[in-house]
């Protein structure tokens, strides 16, 4: 079973390289939803919308896919890194994400249900981490890169 995802990955990250929005369309639920490393969320049609907005990927692609096949009744869990080069809106993106993704079946191969990114910490382009000083400010409740007047 997990050629058949790995297959159905193969064509959604050939179908966001290339900026397909009509594939895209076919393998995704009619719900879907899809959440990015700062928090937004996007319904299936901003999705699909994200290309005509001036988003634009050089590079797209999964790497370390982890497949939990059909734990949850028919549900297949995909955590994998996700390398991306490109732009949106001429700003450059994160190059690299770590992605969750939902799989499940239609009544002619498999859909994607939602799709969750994150930051790797460590990696270019990715939030700093909290060093001693901010922790401990954080935990006083002060902002420690913020000046005092």
């Amino acid at each position: 079973m997990s050629e058949h995802i790995h297959a159905f990955l193969s064509k959604w990250t050939t179908a966001e390289r290339s900026g397909d929005a009509e594939m895209l369309a076919t393998l995704l639920t009619p719900d879907f939803a899809g959440v990015g490393p700062l928090g937004f969320v996007l319904p299936r049609p901003a999705w699909l919308d994200r290309y005509r907005q001036g988003l634009a990927y050089e590079q797209f692609s999964l790497e370390e896919i982890e497949i939990r096949p059909y734990l949850y009744g028919e549900v297949a869990i995909v955590t994998a890194r996700n390398n991306a080069r490109g732009t949106y809106k001429g700003q450059p993106l994160p190059e690299v994400l770590r992605a969750t993704l939902v799989i499940v079946p239609k009544s002619e191969g498999l859909e994607l249900a939602a799709v969750h990114t994150s930051f790797i910490a460590g990696t270019h382009g990715s939030p700093s981490l909290p060093g001693p000083s901010e922790s401990a400010a954080r935990s006083a409740g002060t902002n420690p890169n913020q000046e005092e007047r």
